[in-house]
């Protein structure tokens, strides 16, 4: 998912929409800080005051009045400077909550290709690692930074009120500042980027050991993940030690260039007193002020450090927000004729797919002159080996993609010109690899606002219903992560009950019973068939047990059709399908005699 560096502006201009939304906010929390500023800066004022009326035996009278001054400045400063934090805080707050939510919104609308594209764990570095980086911007780094701009120009004013020949001195070292900034800003940019994309690395490896622990555990492989763990970590640090050097050059290097003011300020400063050409309250005074210049930039140094990190994170939160899906519905989308039965026709034409080809490679056809049709209410079954193109074709059909090649209709509507929710809210899909999510079993068969009842029913012609009851907790049993508390067989079961309560037109079965014996299949089989009666089904399947219901048979084999027809018909012509079904009674006659 890597992209051309972009400028650290070009970067943070992304973030101005979200921050926009909160502008009385921020102008609320901004004048908190050039308030609270500009009423500290009269402290050295009010000192050099009370320091010239020391020196000239000024009454005690005075001093308090200055001193109660000095107080009541104080906490009005302060008051200001925790609203200020307490306003602009939130505000960052909001800003990650703002964009966290248009990340997820737009990764939820974006197509297959894209997160075949990008790694899980990278996406999740950049909804938190990232968001937290930027969140620093939207706060603390825009307090701190006008916080800085601020204070140095009340400090700037009073100086050259007392002295403009020695303010030049002073800030003269300072001229130094942009480039100082420029230099190692452009560094620190570049590799907090590298970083950030190398967390993502590790976060993606690390994401797919927790994911994969049975695997890797069978394999007897902990000990080389924990390797591959550790060199992930050792480069992630190593790039980090790199930026935490760059970061320790830029308070020093700052430090320096004050401390070459403050060194002039001593020297010349301090010969003007005693020669009687500076008052030693304006030396004062004018020494505070200074160091109230100076502390804000050597602060600059980990403003910038901020700055660099919000601009690298926001360009890869961007590069998410500006990905677009390939997958989109028409801007004036068809309808579907009226509905006037249970199930809808559904043909291909022609239909030819591949994968999305990088970098100018050679395509790969995955299919290739698909044509058949399924009639309203009518069962067809896809048999052939894996890899034959069975998945990609039943993908195709909720368009998780679109063929380069043909078109597939619905009741003779090509469904690129249909609504994507219209199209698939009448599907009901069970894909090859089940997915479950982390909560209650009857919500993930009610997902996409299925009913209960409906649900349950579904779960019984699933014959899930059972072994649901069994369970302690029912049907509001939690299930862990991808439902690794169920077995293979009832996580394809429950995918079969959540898209059958949907009462769909089109039923997709993708290898939907891969995972379960043969007498549980038969008996699903048995309750697939009343349900599936006057619905038009797609099963795809490796077993021809699996399609002994279906009316039309179609074989693939390395992404074409090489036959279909009715089961009788393909057997008595001793093709593909008979080769596949003999191999397949062989293999069954040889488990049931080491039963």
């Amino acid at each position: 998912m890597s992209k051309p560096r972009t400028s650290t502006l070009r970067a943070l201009r992304a973030l101005v929409p979200f921050v926009r939304v909160y502008r009385v906010r921020m102008v609320l929390g901004l004048v908190c800080v050039v308030v609270s500023s500009a009423i500290a800066s009269a402290i050295p004022w009010i000192l050099r005051r009370a320091v010239d009326d020391l020196r000239a035996s000024a009454p005690p009278r005075d001093l308090w009045l200055l001193a109660g001054a000095m107080v009541a400045i104080t906490l009005v400063t302060g008051l200001l400077r925790f609203q200020m934090r307490n306003i602009l805080n939130a505000l960052s707050r909001y800003v990650e909550y703002d964009l966290r939510n248009a990340m997820f919104r737009h990764l939820v609308t974006l197509d297959a290709g894209y997160f075949g594209r990008n790694r899980t764990g990278d996406l999740m570095a950049r909804l938190t690692n990232d968001l937290s980086a930027v969140r620093m911007v939207a706060g603390p780094a825009i307090m701190y930074l006008c916080n800085t701009i601020a204070g140095g120009i009340f400090a700037l004013v009073f100086m050259l009120r007392i002295s403009p020949r020695l303010t030049a001195i002073a800030v003269l070292p300072m001229v130094l500042l942009p480039i100082v900034m420029a230099v190692l800003g452009a560094l620190i940019h570049r590799r907090f980027e590298a970083v950030q994309e190398h967390f993502g690395v590790m976060t993606t490896h690390a994401q797919e050991n927790i994911s994969g622990a049975r695997i890797v555990r069978a394999f007897r492989q902990e000990a080389a993940e924990e390797r591959h763990f550790a060199s992930l970590n050792d480069e992630y640090l190593r790039r980090n030690m790199g930026l935490a050097k760059l970061y320790g050059l830029m308070s020093p290097g700052l430090q320096l260039l004050a401390g070459l003011g403050a060194v002039a300020v001593l020297g010349i400063g301090g010969s003007a007193t005693l020669r009687n050409e500076m008052s030693v309250g304006d030396f004062v005074a004018f020494g505070l002020y200074l160091g109230m210049l100076t502390w804000p930039l050597i602060a600059l140094g980990w403003v910038i450090n901020l700055f660099q990190r919000g601009a690298a994170s926001m360009g890869r939160i961007n590069e998410v927000l500006q990905a677009r899906a390939s997958v989109v519905s028409p801007t004036l989308p068809a309808t579907l004729p009226p509905h006037t039965g249970r199930g809808r026709s559904l043909e291909f034409r022609d239909v030819g797919y591949h994968y999305p080809v990088l970098d100018g490679g050679t395509p790969r056809w995955v299919l290739r002159h698909i044509s058949f049709t399924v009639p309203a209410g009518a069962t067809v079954g896809i048999v052939g080996a894996t890899g034959s193109g069975k998945s990609a074709l039943m993908d195709l059909v909720p368009r998780f993609w679109n063929p380069q090649e043909g078109q597939i209709l619905v009741d003779g509507v090509p469904i690129d010109t249909l609504a994507l929710n219209a199209l698939r809210s009448t599907i009901g899909y069970v894909p090859q690899e089940t997915v479950l999510f982390s909560d209650t079993i009857l919500s993930n068969l009610t997902y996409g606002g299925n009913d209960d009842e409906a649900a349950r029913v579904a779960a019984g012609v699933a014959q899930l219903d059972q072994a649901i009851v069994d369970l302690p907790d029912g049907y509001a049993t939690m299930l862990g992560e991808r439902g690794i508390n169920l077995s293979g067989g009832q996580k394809q079961r429950a995918a079969i009950a959540r898209a059958l309560a949907r009462d769909p037109q089109i039923v997709l079965l993708d290898d939907a019973l891969s995972a379960v014996d043969t007498s549980t299949e038969a008996a699903i089989l048995q309750g697939l068939r009343e349900e599936l009666t006057g619905r038009t089904a797609l099963i795809a399947s490796h077993r021809v047990s699996s399609l002994r219901d279906a009316g039309w048979i179609v074989v693939l084999d390395d992404g074409q059709i090489v036959e279909q027809g009715t089961h009788d018909a393909l057997v008595a012509s001793r093709g593909r399908y008979w080769a596949l079904l003999r191999r397949q009674q062989v293999s069954d006659e040889l488990e049931a005699a080491t039963v």
